[in-house]
Parts: structure tokens; sequence; C-alpha cells
């Protein structure tokens, strides 16, 4: 990997699992790290593990909901009045849910958190990645993305047809898309934007599936990636040569694959972007 001296670094959903590793291994690497948390006493734990573990000083803190837009906003609005450059946003946020939830701006809670606020952090920020180019972003998907659909018709589940697992997968083919017209839209303008599926990784993420499918995961748990090789594999991207100028690729096991055909949809993932922009209030 290559020294980040200089660099700055914000990684969300930092507190634990894959965000924390990548955030220990940026940190060691030279980059200030800026982590995001949801909970703030959560959050100064992870700062200080980073800290230690990492044996650097500069990791800073900022907390937000991601099923808030207006925490967002807040986050967006804090982080540049603290930072005068971005040079990697890492994505990577996530939720699952038993059951159907709506967030407080009335958007189903997967698809809020783990589409909408990649979407509107990453365009609050973009004039700072610019600004700092040669940057990178970084969006943290799946596999599961191959198993989603979108129905604009009943997109936040509205009209019934919830389960764990295809709102999971919606959320994280919304990624892929999203990752793959937003390099179109910063084509020449210094800025790489990459997903990836980070591994099947045992991660406090999965205490949220519904509790029949908990017996299935303890066991599935003991086959997982661990969280510091998916942690690995997120600096990967953010960090490495072999990468460096490539733009628009899904990436497992440190490769770019084909993504499903629905992620290679050009006319699908401008659809997305003008819904997204609308749910989020973005012109």
């Amino acid at each position: 990997m290559n020294r980040l001296d200089g660099k700055t670094a914000l990684v969300t959903g930092a507190t634990s699992g894959i965000g924390l590793e990548a955030s220990v291994k940026l940190a060691a690497l030279g980059a200030r790290v800026v982590l995001v948390a949801r909970d703030a006493a959560k959050g100064a734990r992870a700062v200080a593990e980073v800290k230690q573990r990492s044996g650097a000083q500069s990791v800073a803190l900022l907390t937000c909901d991601f099923g808030a837009q207006a925490q967002v906003r807040a986050l967006a609005a804090a982080f540049l009045a603290q930072e005068s450059r971005l040079d990697i946003l890492i994505n990577n946020a996530g939720s699952v849910s038993d059951r159907r939830r709506v967030t407080v701006d009335g958007l189903e809670q997967t698809f809020a958190v783990n589409h909408l606020g990649y979407f509107l952090l990453t365009e609050l920020l973009l004039e700072l990645l610019r600004a700092s180019a040669p940057a990178r972003i970084v969006n943290v998907a799946s596999v599961g993305h191959k198993r989603g659909d979108l129905d604009f018709a009943n997109l936040q589940y509205e009209h019934g047809g919830y389960t764990t697992i295809k709102a999971y997968g919606r959320s994280k083919l919304a990624n892929v898309l999203f990752t793959i017209e937003l390099a179109r839209r910063l084509e020449g303008k210094g800025v790489t934007v990459n997903c990836l599926h980070p591994g099947a990784v045992a991660t406090a993420i999965w205490s949220r599936a519904p509790w029949y499918a908990r017996p299935i995961l303890a066991v599935a748990k003991q086959f997982m990636v661990k969280p510091e090789e998916g942690g690995a594999r997120i600096v990967h991207l953010a960090t490495s040569d072999e990468v460096a100028g490539k733009t628009g690729g899904y990436y497992e096991q440190y490769r770019a694959v084909t993504p499903a055909p629905l992620a290679r949809d050009p006319a699908l993932a401008r659809t997305l972007w003008d819904v997204s922009a609308r749910l989020v209030q973005l012109g």
C-alpha cells in the first residue's frame, strides 16, 4: 500500500467491522482519518482504538445517523468546515432490518441508509473531492446486488413485498448503479469511483437480521471473511497503484469483475440518479 501522508480520508460506518479495520489501515499509512459514527460514545472508543492500533494520532470523529437526511447534510457541513481536503471517501455505513421500517424522511430504512446516504453525502462533498484531485471514492456494495431489483412503482415497498434480503439486494444494486453513473459523470475530473463486495464478512450488521435467520448466520459466520480482510480490500481500492486511474469498476477479491446485467443498464442508472436526487432534494 502507498503511504498517505498529507492526505485525508473520511470513513462512514467506522465504529466496527470492516469500516474500523479500514480506518486502522489508512491511519497506519499516514492519512488523517475522520471516522463517522452514529453513536458518539462508540465513535470515541473507535477513535481511541484506531490511534492505539495504528500508532497515529491524526484521527477525528464526526457523528451521523444516515437514516436522517438532515444529519447527512450536517455531517457534510461539519467536514467542510474543519477539513481543507478530501482524498479518500469510503461509503461504508449500512443497515438491514427484519421488517420494513421508515426513516424520519418517510423512506424505507435499508434503501435510505445504504443507498441514499451514499448518494447525498458524496454529492455534498464532490466539490472538495475535485479540488483535492487525484481523489478516490470507494462504495461498499455486495454480491447481493445480483439478487436485487428496482421497481420504481414500489421503491420503498410501500405497496408490500418487503423482505430483508430483497431490500438489501435492492440497496446494493443501487450502490453499483450509482458507482457506474457517478464514474461517468466524473470522467476527466481527477476523481475515480469504484465499488466492491468486501466478502461475506462476519460483522454486526447481521445482528438485525430476522430471528429465523440468526441460527443459520451463526453457523455461516464460522466460514466468513474476517473484518480485517474485508477492510484490506477496501483500502486496496482506496490506495493501490493497481487501480490508480481506474473508475466505474465492481471488485471482488481484489479483482474487477462484471456485475449483474441490471447493474450495467445505463438507462436504469440515469433513472435511479434522477429519482435519488429528488428523494434527497438535490437539484
